[in-house]
């Protein structure tokens, strides 16, 4: 096991909260001005499917922060029950809404529909989960389209942290579609060189000390260890795991150790407070773009 090097001053501790605050205010004005210029109002419809307790907080927390950018927020709720043929329906409805910019299907979804059916249902353009798999091409071949949230609130965290990203070493842990693959794809933008990392990597440990940029979406508590960080490091933690601590609740941990990542790094996303508020803060954002795209608008970009 590789000796801990510790810092010689506190690492810099990533605050996605603040920056994602500060991305809905500038958001609000640029949506005004949209309004203003084209008088085409934002509209972000959230379809949730089932009773689940944490999806129900999510769907309002995202329709909340919507209607305080200024646009239009509206939450479909079905039931449980819904078959896939009615959701297909409600989602035809919605691609041939022109009020409507953005469409999101509140993941996961009962077991008796297919998630991977839906998501292609849905207008690439009003994709703005990013999910689609025409966006997932645009994204590999550098076109203009829909990124995934969470990829785009992680390099938007680094690059406020780091400034440029060229030529530096980074290591995604995770491979799915939601995270992983767009998250290498982003920092390859960026003119990184870039490995993806997953459980069954040799010498994983090793692979991520020699990683100048660390983004860990592996879904498992406290994997990243302090001992895997290179020294000086920065470290976006994308995992939210509830762990039984024996109290009243359980406790929210990332996918890396943070108290000992945080005597390595030398730079870290909390959990929570790091990348999870600039998911949202990004979806209001694809709202927008979509909904400048609808009228011929450039959108424009964050101050």
């Amino acid at each position: 096991m590789a000796e801990m090097t510790p810092q010689a001053t506190t690492p810099r501790i990533i605050d996605g909260k603040a920056v994602a605050a500060e991305l809905r205010a500038d958001l609000g004005e640029r949506v005004a001005r949209l309004k203003s210029a084209h008088g085409v109002t934002p509209g972000l419809t959230v379809v949730l499917v089932g009773d689940d307790p944490a999806s129900a907080v999510y769907v309002r927390n995202k329709g909340k922060a919507a209607e305080k950018a200024g646009m239009v927020a509206v939450d479909i709720k079905l039931a449980a029950e819904t078959s896939q043929t009615d959701l297909l329906a409600h989602l035809a409805a919605l691609n041939a809404d022109a009020g409507v910019h953005g469409i999101l299907v509140q993941l996961p979804l009962p077991d008796h529909l297919d998630a991977g059916v839906i998501v292609e249902a849905i207008d690439p353009d009003k994709d703005v989960d990013g999910l689609h798999v025409i966006n997932a091409g645009r994204l590999m071949a550098r076109l203009d389209g829909v990124v995934p949230c969470t990829p785009l609130g992680c390099l938007i965290l680094l690059k406020r942290t780091l400034g440029s990203l060229e030529g530096k070493k980074a290591l995604v842990l995770g491979r799915s579609n939601l995270v992983g693959k767009p998250m290498a794809q982003l920092l390859v933008r960026e003119n990184c060189t870039v490995t993806v990392a997953h459980s069954r990597t040799r010498d994983l440990a090793d692979e991520c000390r020699a990683a100048d940029i660390l983004v860990v979406a592996a879904g498992r508590p406290e994997m990243v260890r302090g001992d895997w960080i290179k020294p000086g490091a920065a470290v976006i933690d994308v995992g939210i795991n509830r762990v039984d601590t024996g109290a009243d609740k359980p406790k929210l941990v990332g996918d890396v150790a943070f108290d000992e990542a945080a005597q390595v790094a030398g730079a870290i996303t909390p959990v929570p407070g790091g990348v999870g508020p600039m998911t949202i803060a990004c979806l209001l954002e694809n709202t927008y773009t979509a909904a400048c795209r609808s009228v011929g608008a450039e959108p424009e970009a964050p101050a």
